[in-house]
């Protein structure tokens, strides 16, 4: 999608795709990914997101990049919290508490930014990419993340392909990242009926070659 498209739905308040609770696919499968306290965890697309302070609680450290301002602004707000952002290059940095939000896009970030990062979450990201940049997307977390770094990933299944969010089957998810990474299909979420005809989540566990 054109950035300008993100930066409106959140201008004006459209951010249907956030959720008030934590994600369950995280809470019940985020300890299949054996991933040791203090790793830093990258979450692209990350908005303002309640399961990055989730994620903190585990005791690990948290990297967030979305390409809008307000989510990384609005995600310290609703903590009763004000950071002021750092001007780096050309993107913002907002921390606090082992927890790092990066305004910019994350294809034109360089490397130094995702040093140390040991594991993955993504649960709006890919979904939110059309059929092309999900395939950059899929490449750049090759080239971001090191041999053995785990990646908790949940898509939606769900007739057509209007978006986002996107539909995301299991044979794309393989086509995407096999074979840097392993592709274990975990689970799918019972179904649903939306305006969109019936959807459901699947979380997948992915590992770094």
């Amino acid at each position: 999608m054109e950035k300008a498209f993100w930066h409106q739905r959140w201008q004006e308040g459209r951010i249907g795709f956030h959720q008030d609770q934590v994600n369950v696919w995280l809470e019940r499968f985020w300890d299949r990914l054996r991933v040791a306290p203090d790793t830093r965890v990258l979450v692209p697309l990350c908005g303002k997101s309640v399961d990055m302070l989730w994620l903190r609680e585990q005791g690990l450290e948290v990297l967030g990049i979305d390409l809008s301002d307000i989510a990384c602004r609005d995600f310290f707000h609703d903590q009763g919290i004000d950071v002021a952002p750092v001007t780096i290059d050309n993107y913002h940095r907002r921390e606090r508490d082992g927890i790092v939000l990066i305004t910019a896009d994350m294809f034109e970030l360089p490397w130094e930014v995702f040093r140390g990062v040991g594991a993955v979450y993504d649960r709006a990201a890919l979904i939110a990419l059309p059929p092309a940049m999900r395939k950059r997307y899929a490449e750049r977390l090759v080239q971001r993340t090191p041999s053995g770094s785990p990646m908790l990933l949940v898509t939606m299944e769900f007739g057509g392909d209007a978006g986002p969010p996107f539909a995301v089957y299991e044979n794309e998810v393989r086509e995407l990242f096999e074979p840097a990474f392993t592709v274990i299909r975990l689970e799918a979420g019972e179904p649903e009926e939306t305006h969109r005809g019936t959807q459901r989540e699947v979380a997948y566990l992915l590992h770094r070659q």
